[in-house]
């Protein structure tokens, strides 16, 4: 009797297991798709197909003086309300663009200001525009636009939008001074396909180096900023060019125009050698190497 008992005690046993295991490989079939599911929604699809994406990549450092900050924010505003804009983004092959707000400057200072907004009409355009004009100015220590370029990358792949170019412009008065090195992060950026474009504001050159100043500020951003098929800058030397040079980029951005005398295109600007650069090199590490210290 007591080997039958321990034998029905080992039948129940490996029933019990089996039913166990049926109630695993069950759930694991539930569960599994289901947090494949929930995965691919964490990681939105590119559903809806734009002309361009566009990162608003904006500069709130120290170096930039409140009369700045407003001029260049005030310059977009002017940009977006401009009928010509408009015309050209309704003239793209699907009449619509992708623009989120950015403001940056020290390496840990990025502020999404505005998210993802479509713009394909007056009334979308006077939304961002509406909302850009609410938000407060800040300024913050430092300029790193190494770590703004990272971060602005990045943004791409958490929109839902599919655009034909992804373009990144660089507005800002500095060179890079905090965070990573300028120059893999640049390459990365450009091996991924999206192109940079710049905006120096040179309103007070320097006549020699300091310890954040570096001076022909444009040759910088050509040789170590922008980059791209089809790349540009358009230096910003007055106050009142702050309006006419964001109107002039945005409509080489949004309608690939053929490039005006007064943009420099990254391929057509010659650069004077730099302290430790081979002949007809600029070393865009000159002053990353001089601030190590801090």
């Amino acid at each position: 009797m007591r080997a039958a008992s321990r034998s029905r005690f080992w039948q129940r046993g490996s029933m019990a297991c089996a039913t166990a295991l049926l109630l695993f490989l069950a759930a694991a079939l539930i569960v599994g798709p289901a947090l494949a599911v929930i995965r691919l929604a964490q990681a939105p699809a590119k559903q809806i197909d734009v002309d361009v994406e566009l990162v608003l990549a904006v500069d709130i450092s120290l170096s930039m003086d409140p009369e700045e900050q407003r001029l260049q924010r005030e310059g977009y505003i002017e940009a977006l309300l401009d009928p010509e804009i408009m015309k050209a983004i309704k003239a793209g092959q699907f009449g619509r663009i992708a623009v989120t707000y950015v403001e940056w400057a020290g390496p840990d200072i990025q502020i999404h200001l505005i998210p993802w907004r479509i713009i394909d009409s007056p009334a979308s355009a006077k939304a961002f525009i509406t909302e850009l004009k609410g938000k407060e100015y800040s300024r913050y220590r430092r300029t790193s636009i190494s770590a703004a370029l990272d971060y602005s990358a990045r943004l791409f792949d958490a929109n839902p939008y599919r655009g034909a170019r992804r373009v990144i412009d660089v507005s800002g008065d500095g060179a890079n001074n905090s965070g990573p090195p300028l120059g893999a992060i640049r390459e990365r950026v450009l091996g991924d396909g999206i192109v940079i474009n710049g905006l120096p504001i040179i309103l007070r050159p320097t006549m020699g180096y300091s310890s954040w100043d570096l001076p022909n500020l444009d040759r910088y951003y050509a040789s170590c900023v922008i980059g791209g098929p089809g790349s540009f800058m358009i230096p910003i030397t007055k106050p009142e060019e702050f309006a006419t040079a964001t109107r002039q980029k945005l409509l080489q951005e949004i309608s690939s125009l053929p490039l005006t005398p007064r943009v420099i295109p990254v391929q057509m600007l010659p650069s004077p050698p730099g302290e430790g650069a081979g002949a007809g090199e600029y070393d865009c590490t000159l002053l990353e190497r001089g601030i190590r210290r801090w």
